[in-house]
């Protein structure tokens, strides 16, 4: 059992290689955590999809149009999003890139709009950086010169430029 500066007790409920999930309880809230530190712009771990499909949900990572995967492996849909991310899904190369050196217990998040040209689900960020966009709704509903102190795939890349 871990506990937060919040003092909530978090548990870890499943380990793996490079990361662990844990688990609030009070929330029923889980987040993908570091088990080893990561350099920035190193890799943390190859992916691939475990299913595809032509529509969003939650779960997925969008690779195109119309092209949707779920994550391998599995422990992967435990990233969560944050406005400050840490990771980065390279969905040509299919790895998980470390944007800024991780340590030992940190949670990986990555930024959503990254991947996701229309979230299946927009929601009310409470990643409480500084920078906080507030609605994560997908890069489609971004200006560029917000999208552009982030790094997005190729995909997300060439939709903003048929969208201009």
């Amino acid at each position: 059992m871990i506990t937060s500066n919040t003092s909530t007790a978090l548990e870890i409920i499943s380990r793996h290689h490079i990361a662990d999930v844990w688990l609030n309880p009070a929330t029923d809230h889980r987040s993908l955590h570091a088990a080893m530190a990561f350099n920035a712009g190193g890799l943390i771990v190859r992916f691939g999809a475990l299913t595809t499909q032509d529509s969003a949900t939650y779960l997925t990572v969008q690779t195109g149009i119309d092209k949707h995967i779920t994550l391998q492996p599995e422990f992967l849909q435990y990233i969560n999003h944050s406005c400050d991310p840490n990771v980065f899904f390279d969905t040509d190369s299919m790895e998980l890139i470390a944007l800024k050196s991780i340590l030992p217990g940190d949670e990986l998040c990555f930024f959503y709009p990254s991947t996701e040209w229309e979230m299946a689900q927009p929601f009310l960020c409470r990643c409480a950086t500084p920078g906080c966009l507030q609605l994560i709704n997908g890069a489609a509903h971004l200006s560029k010169e917000t999208l552009n102190k982030y790094r997005l795939t190729n995909f997300i890349i060439s939709q903003l430029n048929q969208k201009l």
